[in-house]
């Protein structure tokens, strides 16, 4: 029978021409989330489908109609994780970090799964960037979590983008506003669809992030959540504005905001693309979960995160022309003539890979100019032949394949030697530079030997 070769709808594949462009992305958010304090956590790609039903809740769209549910060969139903969250929640509990220095930075670069429509910037398989602080109540550390994502937007060089921030409220503030949104739809019902109407007795707080456009067009007069919290929400949420308004982080305040997970209580924020290709695109969405924790059978923990689309990211960045380091290159390219040329070859990269360099040798057994033009194509900085003579002689000719100049080196020393060329190239080009105009991986380039 015949089997398909083709990628599964809503996956993606990463070529190696474009997995340079993840990496700088990935190590980005880790070295960023480092600089805040916030170490990486690994977890599972599959949880016990109850902890997702427990914490994302029954109500929302990711439950109801997203997760990869299945029952494993021992009949226990597992979930293909829908977000980053939960199971970080999980592991805090499951190894005692609570008792830990509190509070617990962690982030994680994690893959998850949602069976929804595939679009531009939404896939099945997508990858999350996320970090969460167990143990901090404070509107200080809101603001700490929204200045860590606002400092990685900018390092990418993504700052046409919105921040929008609301409160939600805690649980008893709630209760008042979910009685007011019940009395506002109760009188629409004809006009919500099938699944805002399950919603209504059960949480109609999910009516506002509905997708359908009719019942977005209802949500626009309903009660604003902002006019029911209590005065201790109302306080953290002023706390919040002020300790933004400080580091100078612009924000609006949008009411409309309920982000579509049931665990969040009081701050929710979400940063909103302004670019013109992918307007309105949400690039990052967090908020507070202080219940979370014992709802999964914790402490009273107070919580907050986000989570953070890498394949938006990337999507936002091409969209908006914003320029991505260059894939790595070949720091040289061994051309080898005959059995022995191809020895030293190998006892060169050898050393040379042991001291951090990247190096291609011919293994294909292709002709000398052959070899020379793929070392063109894959751009590699220096090129050396080694031949017959160049054995007898025990020296060749280095090549600078960005300006052409060639240089004498030994076979025998051909480490110590290719590092002081390489620097005294850098050194030159550090020289000569025009440092106005240059980006700075422009100059990282430069300095780099």
């Amino acid at each position: 029978m015949a089997f398909s070769v083709k990628a599964i709808k809503g996956t993606n594949d990463v070529l190696p021409s474009e997995s340079h462009k993840y990496q700088y992305v990935e190590q980005a958010a880790i070295d960023t989330a480092k600089s805040f304090g916030f170490l990486e956590m690994r977890t599972p790609v599959f949880e016990y489908t109850e902890l997702f039903d427990c914490s994302v809740g029954e109500t929302t769209d990711v439950v109801q109609k997203e997760m990869y549910t299945f029952n494993d060969k021992g009949d226990r139903s597992i979930t293909l994780r829908p977000e980053g969250t939960a199971g970080a929640v999980r592991a805090f509990l499951e190894h005692g970090l609570f008792n830990e220095p509190l509070p617990q930075k962690i982030c994680y670069l994690t893959s998850c799964y949602r069976y929804e429509k595939p679009q531009a910037g939404r896939l099945r398989e997508f990858h999350q960037f996320g970090v969460e602080a167990f143990g901090a109540g404070t509107a200080v550390q809101d603001a700490e979590i929204i200045s860590l994502a606002s400092t990685y937007l900018n390092y990418l060089g993504i700052d046409k983008v919105a921040l929008e921030i609301n409160s939600i409220g805690c649980p008893e503030c709630r209760k008042k506003y979910t009685q007011a949104l019940k009395d506002y739809f109760e009188n629409k019902k004809g006009e919500l669809c099938e699944t805002c109407l399950s919603r209504l007795d059960r949480n109609p707080m999910r009516i506002l992030d509905c997708k359908s456009p009719v019942c977005s067009k209802v949500a626009e007069n309903a009660p604003v959540v902002l006019d029911f919290i209590c005065d201790d929400c109302r306080e953290h949420f002023e706390s919040l504005q002020k300790y933004l308004d400080t580091m100078g982080i612009e924000y609006k305040v949008n009411p409309q905001i309920v982000r579509g997970l049931d665990y969040y209580t009081r701050t929710v924020f979400e940063f909103v693309s302004k670019y013109e290709k992918t307007e309105g695109l949400v690039v990052c969405g967090g908020g507070r979960y202080d219940g979370l924790i014992e709802e999964l059978g914790g402490s009273a923990i107070p919580a907050c995160g986000f989570g953070m689309g890498l394949e938006r990211l990337v999507l936002i960045m091409e969209g908006a022309e914003i320029q991505f380091p260059e894939a790595p290159k070949y720091n040289l390219s061994i051309v080898t003539a005959g059995e022995n040329a191809v020895l030293k070859a190998l006892e060169i990269s050898s050393d040379l890979r042991s001291e951090g360099y990247s190096v291609s040798v011919d293994t294909v057994g292709r002709s000398i100019k052959a070899q020379m033009k793929y070392s063109n194509k894959i751009g590699a900085e220096y090129t050396v032949v080694i031949g017959d003579n160049e054995l007898q002689e025990n020296k060749a000719r280095l090549k600078n394949m960005s300006d052409g100049t060639e240089e004498e080196i030994s076979l025998e020393e051909f480490s110590e030697e290719f590092f002081k060329i390489v620097v005294k190239n850098s050194m030159n080009a550090v020289a000569t530079a025009d440092f106005s105009g240059m980006t700075q991986e422009d100059i990282n380039n430069i300095f780099k030997f």
